[in-house]
């Protein structure tokens, strides 16, 4: 009794995944791996499998596809031309109609167009409003160190300078 289970999780396992390999095994069975020939030849529900594909892929052989009705073209130019006659409000109205029933006017390239202008210009304009906060570059040749005395003696003057006006204002 155990012995079957264990038998049938271990045909369960190997089974996983069969389903590409079947389809491959059936289309072009010169590529199929011989582990998966042996596998099939072995297992009763691949084998299962592999008949309902090859019924399915015979079936499919013998299906024709209807003959489309020679007027279709013929009403659906009409109908287009019964569409574009219609009057339209609005110039919105207006470009609508000839965006969508345009001769072959495709609306993809000029959109992708103008998301790319809208992308670089927002891309510049916060490059330039990022820019603003920065400090001057340092002089190559000089160090961090006077770079920082520079800025505390700006201050210092800076501050002097607010002293002196406060002192004039009293």
């Amino acid at each position: 009794m155990k012995l079957g289970v264990i038998e049938m999780a271990m045909t369960l396992n190997q089974c996983e995944g069969m389903e590409s390999k079947l389809a491959d095994l059936l289309l072009a069975p010169e590529t199929a791996s011989a582990k998966v020939k042996a596998h099939v030849a072995e297992c009763g529900e691949c084998q299962k499998n592999l008949g309902e594909l090859r019924a399915t892929m015979t079936l499919l052989d013998t299906w024709e596809a209807p003959e489309p009705s020679p007027y279709f073209m013929t009403r659906m130019n009409a109908r287009l031309d019964e569409v574009r006659q219609e009057p339209r409000e609005g110039w919105l109205a207006r470009l609508r109609a000839r965006m969508l029933l345009g001769p072959q006017l495709h609306v993809r390239p000029v959109a992708a167009m103008a998301l790319t202008v809208v992308l670089l210009l927002g891309g510049g304009a916060y490059l330039g409003i990022s820019n603003w906060d920065q400090p001057a570059a340092p002089k190559p040749g000089q160090a961090a160190v006077v770079q920082d005395l520079q800025l505390l003696d700006n201050n210092a003057k800076l501050l002097d300078q607010l002293e002196a006006i406060s002192s004039n204002e009293n």
